[in-house]
């Protein structure tokens, strides 16, 4: 009599990826399905999720971590993290009114060929507005100014308006779709165990699958200089470098390093689509650099090093030490990259991570610009600020607390924020010290 056949491997466990891929897949579709209801979804909810996913994916690299020989399955990364970003899309924004602006500033741009020069308050009583983009408009914050984003994140926006006007899943797909080529451009360089840090970050989610914050535009076009540069195919750097600078003013921090080894006509082409860029909207008698202005001189929120020093010097004085503070930083940091190994890939953590404790303002998708750098060179400091810097939420606006400023803080939210990341950066010291010590080499070393 012939023995019964044993089906072998039906039952088989997940692996890892995909175990830790479920868990924050149910997280963001929990966190998707409480932003559909009315109102904004619990702050605690929220934060959990984060702090769930992250975990998840945390434990999830140390485990690739500690077994480098075992294949990594990058098709299996990319397909978890086109899912996360599904949530997103389907859930819409949360905790945030700035889509409002973007879809202003795209009807503005189709109807007016310039979204610059006017702000939003000048068109209140305008009977010329649609229904649909009257109701749009009266949600615009800041209306007494005009907007403050570049050309190039104007393109995408009017981009978003021939899709679906006044829509913003018509923006949110576009940006996914950026954000995971973003992914792409990560995997050329660092290993992909590093990159999954990036990719399933549960503040890149929220803030660009969620929130359609454009940053991670500017980003993706920074990369992609990266890229370029490291080819020796300086000509297409400049070019995209130019391409995020017009995208978001923060793309020039990096340029210098980029481009430290180009010849005098690749930064002349930089300059050149920089200024082919802004020549349109000049033209017609209004860019983002005047907002910019106002921004740079009165904006405050969840300051560090700045919300420090306010209280002991007035704000014009703090503003210039900060600001001073940053520039020496990056100017020394700039002479050690010269004389580094050519082709490296510039810290822009340290670059980016420098701007936002020295910054007036740090919202949390300002860490849109040091989490891919992290991603290159895995840090415990950055990427707990990545989960540590969503505490910012927790204002009164969105505590519905009427005793306290609409963007105020509870009294422990910064000394929490803050003193994580710092307990974070003196881990980073000790164990980098211990590395030295036994020899071992760092993550990033061990990429491509």
């Amino acid at each position: 009599m012939r023995k019964p056949r044993v089906l072998t491997g039906v039952l088989r466990a997940p692996k890892p990826i995909d175990a830790a891929g479920l868990g924050c897949t149910l997280a963001y579709g929990v966190l998707s399905w409480s932003a559909r209801q009315s109102g904004e979804p619990p702050l605690l909810l929220f934060l959990g999720v984060a702090v769930w996913a992250a975990l998840l994916t945390f434990g999830l690299y140390a485990y690739h971590r500690r077994h480098p020989t075992e294949p990594f399955p990058v098709g299996r990364l990319i397909g978890w993290a086109v899912v996360f970003r599904l949530c997103g899309l389907i859930g819409g924004p949360i905790y945030e009114d700035d889509f409002y602006r973007y879809l202003w500033d795209a009807y503005r741009f189709a109807q007016d060929g310039t979204p610059y020069g006017v702000p939003p308050e000048a068109f209140f009583a305008d009977p010329g507005v649609t229904p649909r983009f009257q109701r749009i408009l009266d949600q615009v914050n800041y209306p007494e100014l005009p907007t403050i984003y570049g050309p190039v994140t104007q393109l995408f926006f009017l981009m978003a308006y021939a899709l679906s006007p006044g829509s913003i899943a018509a923006l949110q797909g576009p940006l996914i779709l950026v954000d995971l080529l973003a992914i792409g451009l990560l995997l050329r360089l660092a290993p992909a165990r590093a990159v999954l840090l990036y990719a399933w970050c549960p503040l890149v989610v929220k803030e660009i699958a969620f929130t359609a914050h454009p940053d991670g535009a500017a980003v993706c076009l920074l990369l992609a200089a990266v890229v370029l540069a490291r080819r020796d195919r300086l000509r297409g750097a400049a070019v995209c470098l130019a391409l995020a600078a017009g995208a978001k003013v923060l793309a020039l921090l990096l340029v210098p390093f980029v481009l430290a080894r180009a010849r005098p006509v690749d930064w002349g082409v930089f300059a050149g689509v920089l200024a082919l860029l802004y020549l349109p909207f000049v033209l017609q008698g209004g860019t983002d650099l005047a907002t910019l202005v106002v921004f740079a001189r009165e904006w405050e929120f969840n300051a560090a090093l700045f919300g420090f020093l306010k209280p002991w010097m007035s704000g014009p004085a703090a503003r210039a030490v900060c600001g001073l503070a940053l520039a020496g930083g990056v100017a020394w940091y700039y002479g050690v990259y010269r004389r580094s190994a050519s082709g490296a890939v510039p810290r822009g953590d340290w670059i980016y991570g420098g701007l936002l404790a020295l910054w007036p303002v740090v919202n949390p998708w300002y860490l849109l610009w040091l989490l891919p750098f992290a991603a290159i060179r895995p840090s415990a400091w950055a990427w707990t600020a990545s989960v540590a810097v969503l505490l910012a939420y927790m204002t009164g606006l969105n505590l519905n607390d009427l005793q306290m400023e609409p963007f105020g803080h509870p009294l422990w939210v910064r000394p929490v924020e803050y003193g994580l990341i710092l307990l974070a950066m003196v881990y980073d010291v000790f164990r980098r010290a211990r590395r030295n010590t036994d020899g071992s080499a760092p993550e990033w070393a061990e990429g491509r």
